[in-house]
């Protein structure tokens, strides 16, 4: 199996770091950010990983020659021109997947302690179930959510099927298909995806996975993996690194 490591933001909340650096190689225990979600996904037998670079590019391109890839075979998806959100980036990438029934995408800024190959074999047994059952819809996308605090919130029904998004700070809601009940979950930035996602992208140039997976749900079936519980971190603000060294060793 492959994965995509999206490291191509700017790191704002990152800042005054950023200012001069990749977020990508904010460090936890001596270790970048880079580097342990590289190690994670080894830790799950996945060694084959492209990553997408932009801002201080060459700096992330520089610290994987040093390092010999981590130990992994990476592959650099260039967007120095035109940083292109997560979506935009995933398009520019797809090549990298193609021939491959489903893949990992996430970003590289969470640390966590979830089992990605638990997640995995759910994608995969929820898609064979649907496929042995005439008339149902196999999942094209597996999203790892929690119940935890978020200014934005994912909407699923009570199978778990995302239906819609909303901003709890502003009340924006997106519905993609209306239903009686909806449970908020905090979207964990970690997807497992089938090629059926690249196969029916209608955007072009930037646009954010969210707001793919929005629109897809409107005629497919994308399913939330919850693994509340598990520790997790978005290591997005310097006191989140302070945490993440306490948590990650």
């Amino acid at each position: 199996m492959k994965a995509m490591i999206l490291a191509a933001g700017l790191g704002t909340r990152l800042k005054p770091f950023t200012d001069h650096n990749p977020k990508a190689l904010a460090e936890v225990n001596g270790k970048s950010l880079l580097e342990h979600n590289i190690r994670y996904l080894q830790r799950f037998g996945i060694y084959d990983v492209i990553v997408n670079v932009h801002h201080f590019a060459d700096k992330i391109e520089a610290a994987l020659y040093e390092h010999d890839n981590f130990g992994s075979e990476v592959s650099v998806s260039d967007e120095r021109s035109e940083v292109l959100e997560t979506g935009g980036g995933l398009k520019k990438a797809a090549g990298f997947f193609a021939g491959e029934e489903a893949f990992v995408v996430m970003n590289v800024d969470v640390l966590t302690n979830l089992d990605l190959g638990k997640m995995i074999e759910a994608h995969t047994n929820s898609r064979d179930a649907m496929l042995a059952s005439p008339g149902n819809a196999s999942p094209i996308a597996t999203l790892a959510v929690m119940k935890r605090e978020s200014s934005r919130m994912l909407l699923f029904d009570k199978e778990m099927t995302l239906c819609g998004w909303v901003n709890n700070k502003t009340n924006e809601e997106r519905i993609s298909r209306q239903v009686s009940s909806l449970d908020l979950f905090a979207f964990s930035g970690i997807q497992v995806l089938s090629q059926a996602v690249l196969n029916n992208i209608p955007f072009e140039g930037k646009f954010s996975l969210i707001d793919l997976y929005l629109h897809l749900a409107k005629s497919h079936t994308i399913k939330g993996y919850d693994h509340t519980g598990n520790i997790f971190l978005d290591v997005g603000k310097p006191e989140s690194i302070e945490k993440a060294e306490y948590l990650f060793q």
